[in-house]
Order: structure tokens, then C-alpha cells, then sequence
């Protein structure tokens, strides 16, 4: 099992950086910016032949008793329960601070082997930038820059001296063997972590009524059933112009990356809220991306009758281009409706990765010609001659045949559709491509 080493300190001194760091990534939000990650992040980290997983956590603060400060500091403490080793980062330029000693006297009674990692120390005497923190009673101080690699390697080296070598052959799972990755994505405060929590059956991230909480993607690993999974929290996607600090915009660009990196796309939305452009524009994106979709109406126990019957009018007409995806009616505060989403979510998952025969594909397309012939493109009508499986995750299928430059959108909705009944792919988008064979006597007079 690979050993878990989690960040903890108090905001701003270079966990997120130090976290990118070590695996070699840029997945945590970094900014000049106090209190920037909320939630626990995890990643995994190489050196040599050795894996570890490393958990970034929020600004530390002990003593907090409410508010936002209070869930964050909650998150910090079950990421150090969970930990095998505890990196405790300080800012060396800002010498030992009283929030440090706090943070300090708590890890002395986690009972967690505790390395004191002096971050900022580039261009500082080793020894000198070392000094002030001693008093701190947790060993001997490792001073290191997370922003310019050095000491990292160093430190990484001594954390991992206390763990035995294992053999990882059986790590190496091919594409198939993963666990698919699901995404949970809309418009801000429509219940996501909320959801994500009711997946997990613990308060795993920070749900907190207050537009913005979760401000990164979080990849959360977890198992039901006994199927793995990845679950992805992403922040709320607001309108354009509605979108003002550069920390939010990159928390956009952070969910629109989980989007496309997902395998199936959970889009939440609020029972309470009329379906907004926002809400249309984000499953534009997802169905671009060509990413598997289960729909998830939130807050649907606290809305009567009437309401219910407007919203499934409203999602009709405004998203009636996401007839290929399952829509359920949840409470994620109360966990209803979660076993039938799941279900919903492997289901799409199947369909976007499914396996298509050629022979079979080719008989669904003759089936589909002798039907309903693709209309003339002037003196030519295109012929569809035979199809097989380009691609998945979405099933692209390629069709050769001749004069296929010329088969008409309606005509390729038709086909999507045939192929989608034919071979059950409920909850994914489909491709087509036409691949028109050269004719030899085109430039001979």
C-alpha cells in the first residue's frame, strides 16, 4: 500500500505549491492568496521506482469554532487521521508565528510521525532560516523552496526511509481496469459537494450554504459495491460576467479540465431554480466534449407539485438535446435517489466505452439505408457502404462509402439515433465520421 503524506500548516505558506511539486503536476490552485484551498486534495507522487499519495489540505487553524474556517479546519484533521506521515510546512521568511505554535501543540497529540518542512527558504542561509523553529518541539527543521525544487528531493527521501519497499507490479492496470472517473458539475450552490458527500456517505468535502465554497477540482477516490470509482468536485460554473476574481476564473478552467478528462458527466441541477442559459451552456460544453451524462435535479423534496411539473416542462424545452441522458429526481441532503444515479452512472459509463462489432455495425447500417435512403447531393446520391468502431468515450463510428461530403445533418441525426437504439447507448453521445473512398479516375480526362 503506498504510504499517505499529508500537507498541514497554516494559509499561505506553500502547501499547494509544495503539493504540485511532488506530484509533478499543477493540480492544486496556486495563488499569493490566503485560504485559496478548502478542501482535501489528493494526488500521487513518484520518486525512483516508489509511489506515494499526497493529501493537500486548507489553512490550518485549531481553534476555529465556526464558519467557513471551522470546515476547513474539520477537513485538515480527517486528512490527518488518515495520514501515515505529516508534512507541517512554515514560512521561513515570516520566522515562527503563534498560529504555527497552535498548529504545533496539535500535531504533538495526533500521534503521527511529524516532519517540520521550512518552506521559502531560497537564497537563506540553511542553519539561520532553521533556527526559529526549533522551538517548535518537532525535530530538527528541513528547510526547502516548493517553488523552485530545492531541499524537495531531500525531504521526500527521509519521509519515505520509514516505509518498507513494496512491489507495485500489480498497479499496472490497463485503460479498461481503471475506475471511471465522474464528474460533478453546475451552475454555483445547486448542491454538488452536497451530492458528492451523499456518494461517499461522509462529509468528505466542504458543503457550506455559501456560493463559491468549493473553489478547485477535487479527485476523491472511493469504492460502493464493490466498484471503484473517482469522484471529481468541481466549482460552480457562473456566467461570464459574472465571473471577477482570477482565483475564480481559474477554478473555471479547472472544472471545464474535469470535464474533458471525466468519463461521465453528473450535471446538478437546483429544483428550486428555473433552468437558466448557464445551466444550457454548460451541458453545450459537456455534450461537445462528447463525455458521458446523467442528470441529477436536486432539491427535489422541497418542491410541490406544480413546481415539479414546470421544471420537467422547462427541461424539455431547454435541454431536450440531452434526450440520451438519464434524468433523476434526488435530495442530496437526504441521500434519495442516490442508488438509482449511481446505476444511471454506470450505465452511461457501459455505453460510452462499449465495444462495437464491425459486422454488427454494417447490418445496422444497411438496415438503416434500405429504410430511408441519404437524399441526392445534385447528380449523386451518397452510398453508405460499410461501418466500424473509430474510437470510445464517445463510440465514434466511421462510415466508408462514396459522395459522403455531401450527407445532410438531418440525415446524420437519423443515423445517430438508429445506432443508438440498436445498440442501447442510453447516457452517451455519439460520432459520426464518413471517410469517402478516392475514386482513381477523378483527374484522368
Amino acid at each position: 500500500m503506498k504510504p499517505t503524506i499529508v500537507l498541514v500548516g497554516r494559509p499561505n505558506v506553500g502547501k499547494s505549491t509544495l503539493f504540485n511539486r511532488l506530484t509533478r503536476s499543477r493540480d492544486a490552485l496556486v495563488a499569493d492568496q490566503p485560504g485559496l484551498t478548502r478542501d482535501r486534495h489528493y494526488g500521487v507522487g513518484r520518486v525512483g521506482a516508489r509511489d506515494y499519495l499526497v493529501v493537500d489540505t486548507a489553512g490550518f487553524d485549531p481553534v476555529a469554532k465556526d464558519g467557513i474556517m471551522h470546515e476547513m479546519a474539520r477537513q485538515a484533521e480527517q486528512a490527518i487521521a488518515e495520514a501515515d506521515a505529516l508534512l507541517f510546512l512554515v514560512d521561513g521568511r515570516a520566522g515562527c508565528t503563534p498560529h504555527d505554535e497552535q498548529i504545533a501543540a496539535y500535531l504533538r497529540r495526533a500521534a503521527r510521525p511529524v516532519h517540520l518542512v521550512v518552506n521559502k527558504a531560497e537564497g537563506l542561509e540553511r542553519a539561520l532560516v532553521a533556527a526559529d523553529f526549533h522551538a517548535l518541539g518537532l525535530g530538527d527543521p528541513l528547510p526547502v523552496s516548493a517553488a523552485h525544487g530545492e531541499g524537495v528531493r531531500q525531504l521526500i527521501d527521509v519521509v519515505l526511509e520509514a516505509f518498507p519497499v513494496e512491489d507495485d507490479a500489480d498497479d499496472e492496470a490497463s485503460a479498461a481496469d481503471r475506475p471511471p472517473r465522474v464528474a460533478i458539475v453546475g451552475r454555483p450552490n445547486v448542491g454538488k459537494s452536497t451530492l458528492v458527500n451523499a456518494l461517499l456517505g461522509e462529509e468528505r468535502v466542504i458543503a457550506f450554504d455559501l456560493p463559491g465554497t468549493t473553489r478547485d477540482a477535487i479527485e476523491i477516490p472511493f469504492e460502493r459495491d464493490g466498484r471503484a470509482y473517482i469522484l471529481i468536485d468541481t466549482a460552480g460554473l457562473r456566467r461570464r460576467g459574472k465571473v471577477f476574481e482570477s482565483i475564480e476564473k481559474f477554478s473555471v478552467v479547472k472544472t471545464l479540465q474535469a470535464i474533458e478528462e471525466a468519463n461521465v458527466v453528473v450535471l446538478v441541477l437546483d429544483a428550486a431554480q428555473d433552468i437558466s442559459d448557464q445551466d444550457a451552456r454548460i451541458a453545450g460544453f459537456v455534450l461537445e466534449t462528447g463525455r458521458a451524462l446523467v442528470l441529477a435535479i436536486n432539491k427535489w423534496d422541497a418542491t410541490d407539485r406544480y413546481r415539479r411539473e414546470r421544471l420537467k416542462e422547462d427541461v424539455a424545452r431547454k435541454l431536450g438535446f440531452l434526450s440520451f441522458a438519464r434524468t433523476h429526481h434526488i435530495s442530496a441532503l437526504n441521500a434519495d435517489g442516490i442508488g438509482a444515479l449511481l446505476k444511471s452512472v454506470n450505465a452511461a459509463y457501459a455505453a460510452a466505452m462499449a465495444n462495437l462489432s464491425t459486422p454488427r455495425l454494417t447490418r445496422v447500417l444497411q438496415t438503416a439505408v434500405a429504410r430511408q435512403v441519404p437524399p441526392r447531393a445534385g447528380n449523386m446520391r451518397p452510398k453508405l457502404r460499410y461501418a466500424h468502431q473509430g474510437g470510445a468515450n464517445p463510440p465514434i463510428i466511421v462510415i466508408h462509402g462514396t459522395s459522403l461530403d455531401s450527407v445532410p445533418d438531418t440525415y446524420v441525426r437519423y443515423l445517430e439515433r438508429t445506432f443508438m437504439e440498436a445498440f442501447k447507448l442510453q447516457g452517451t453521445p455519439l460520432r459520426i465520421q464518413f471517410r469517402t473512398a478516392h475514386n482513381p479516375f477523378a483527374d484522368k480526362s
